[in-house]
Formats: structure tokens, C-alpha cells, sequence
């Protein structure tokens, strides 16, 4: 095997520190060739799809990647914006803002687990920049085998290709972040203000429930943060609950269903409702069309009356200022 080396080793005493920060990822664009592309890559990853590999091709190939493509085309198609997909407009610009708020012996790139710009590309990008200690930050704030663990797995394919492999900080979750939840509960207490919601509903992407119970902590680290922000703003307890979106396949996810729930809330005499997604760390198809405009529709066509979403925090300045803090005390351990 040949392993990805400097041709003459030279010790440079200058040597920097890599950040890496991960997405999820997003098609190129939102046309249909595209869109196939990046959910077999998607749902060809182990992490995210647990069924044996032979079962699963003849299903992801023979029926998957020939019918839903084009539906999940037209869904990106109504979120895109002239910009691009509303994941990578908000990751980049979040990026760009970090880069001014570290020193030159740091170095920030942004990478996707799927699409572009790729983990590899990111990785190789710091190594030709003289970075011989690397922070990965998958912008996954509770961990999951599903999203985080499957970064792992894509940077560790990666260095083990490299003669020299880095040190090595990788951000598993954080959930619990005291600048994480004070940003989050800032966002939240702002339109609260506004709309004097009946009910919070945080909802986070769902996983299957077998991996919850075979050992996956994500369900407990959700339901962590949303206790945090409730105590941090001193919500009573049957004011909030947490909620569980976008189930894929006839299997059991954690409940409860998110759209369950819409539809519910309605019958409870609870019409006016404020929806917020802790899990995502900028505004994606999942949030924008699937909670802003599915459940939405859902909800009010249960008989809601008042519907209102908190952004992720995107691009704002609270987020960027806990991102900052958070890697430089990051990078603190190796001074």
C-alpha cells in the first residue's frame, strides 16, 4: 500500500492548526441527476442505513434511486435559493465569519460527509497548509452513529491513507455546551416574546428506534439540551416537549412523531404553537420544508390557528461567538 507523504520530510517549527467543519451535505443542485447522486451516496453509508449490504443494494438500487429521486428533486427545487441549497449558503457563510476570528496559525476549512466540498478534500486542503494537528467539528450538536459517527468513520478512512497521520481532536456532541444552550435559548426566548406560544415543540431529526436501543445516545442528549434551554428560561414543564421528524422506511423511529403531534395538538385545544430544532445547526430541507411547510400544513389543517418556526442559528452572531469560543478553547490544549 502507498501511503500519502511529504517527498522530503522537513520539520517546520510554524506548524498549524487544521479545523474542519462537517455537514451533512447537499446535491449540487436541485436537478434530479444530481439529487440520485447524493442519496446513494446518503443511503449507501453503513452508519445511516443497518440492514445487510446485499439486502440493501438491491433495494436502494432496484426501487429507492428509480422513484424517489425525482420526488426529492422537486422538494430541493422549492428551498433553493439564488444562492444555492439553503444548507450550504448558511454553512459557508458561517465559515467565512469564523475565519476572521482566528489567528494565521489556524486554518478553517468546511467539508460535506456527502457531496461537496468532500471530507477528503478538506483534510488535504489543511495538510497542504502545514497543519499537524487537526479539530474535527461535525455541526451535529447530539451525537449520533447516524451523523457524527459516520464523520469519524470518513476522516479515519482518510488519514489512514497518510504516512504522517495528525493529532487528532474530534468534537463528538455538544449538546450540553453552557455557549451552545445560551445561544439557543436566546433565539428561542425572542420569539416567544412575540407570539406568546401555548406550546414549544422542539423537534430533532429521528433516528430508528433499534439503534436507540442498542446503544446510540441520542435520544437521551436530545431530550438533554431541550431540559437545558427549558431551564434556562424557566419553562414550566408542560409548556414544551420533545418531538422526533423525518422517518424513512415502515420501521419503528423515537417517537413521538413530530406529525403525529401536529396533528394532535389541535384536538388538545392547543392552537398556537412555536416550533424549534435544536438538532440542525443551520436551516436545510428539513427544517424549511418539512417543518415550516409539512407540519405546518398539517397542524393548521388540524384546526391550528397560530404556527411559528425559530430559524436554526445559522449565521448569527450568538452561534458564531460559541463556535469561536468553543474551538478556542479547543485549541488551548495544545498551547
Amino acid at each position: 500500500m502507498s501511503f500519502l507523504g511529504e517527498q522530503e520530510f522537513e520539520h517546520k517549527p510554524s506548524e498549524k492548526i487544521g479545523i474542519l467543519i462537517c455537514n451533512l451535505g447537499t446535491p449540487d443542485s436541485f436537478k434530479t441527476k444530481d439529487v440520485r447522486k447524493f442519496l446513494k451516496q446518503f443511503l449507501s453509508d453503513g452508519r445511516v442505513i443497518e440492514i445487510p449490504k446485499i439486502i440493501w443494494w438491491f433495494i436502494l438500487n432496484g426501487v429507492i434511486l428509480i422513484f424517489r429521486p425525482s420526488k426529492s428533486a422537486k422538494l430541493y427545487k422549492s428551498v433553493w435559493t439564488q444562492e444555492g441549497s439553503p444548507l450550504m449558503v448558511y454553512s459557508e457563510k458561517l465559515v467565512n465569519e469564523l475565519k476572521k476570528g482566528f489567528s494565521e496559525n489556524s486554518e478553517i476549512e468546511l467539508a460535506m460527509r456527502y457531496g461537496n466540498p468532500s471530507i477528503e478534500e478538506g483534510l488535504l486542503s489543511l495538510k497542504n497548509k502545514n497543519c499537524r494537528n487537526l479539530i474535527i467539528l461535525p455541526m451535529f450538536p447530539q451525537y449520533s452513529g447516524t451523523t457524527t459517527g459516520s464523520v469519524f468513520d470518513e476522516v479515519s478512512r482518510v488519514l489512514s491513507k497518510w504516512r504522517w497521520v495528525p493529532n487528532l481532536n474530534f468534537i463528538n456532541s455538544y449538546h450540553d455546551d453552557e455557549d451552545y444552550i445560551s445561544a439557543l435559548s436566546e433565539s428561542l426566548e425572542d420569539q416567544i416574546k412575540k407570539v406568546s406560544p401555548q406550546k414549544i415543540i422542539f423537534s430533532y431529526h429521528g433516528i430508528p428506534k433499534r439503534n436507540f436501543t442498542q446503544g446510540d445516545p441520542y435520544h437521551c442528549l436530545c431530550k438533554k439540551t431541550t431540559r437545558l434551554v427549558a431551564e434556562k428560561l424557566d419553562l414550566e414543564e408542560t409548556s414544551y416537549m420533545t418531538t422526533f421528524q423525518s422517518r424513512f422506511g415502515r420501521a419503528e423511529w423515537l417517537k413521538p412523531y413530530t406529525s403525529e403531534i401536529m396533528e394532535n395538538l389541535p384536538q388538545e385545544n392547543i392552537r398556537n404553537i412555536l416550533v424549534i430544532a435544536p438538532g440542525f445547526s443551520v436551516d436545510c430541507l428539513e427544517t424549511i420544508e418539512e417543518i415550516d411547510e409539512e407540519n405546518k400544513e398539517i397542524f393548521m389543517e388540524a384546526g391550528g390557528e397560530i404556527f411559528n418556526y425559530v430559524p436554526c442559528l445559522n449565521d448569527s452572531q450568538p452561534h458564531i461567538n460559541f463556535i469561536k469560543n468553543f474551538l478556542l478553547k479547543q485549541i488551548a490544549i495544545w498551547k
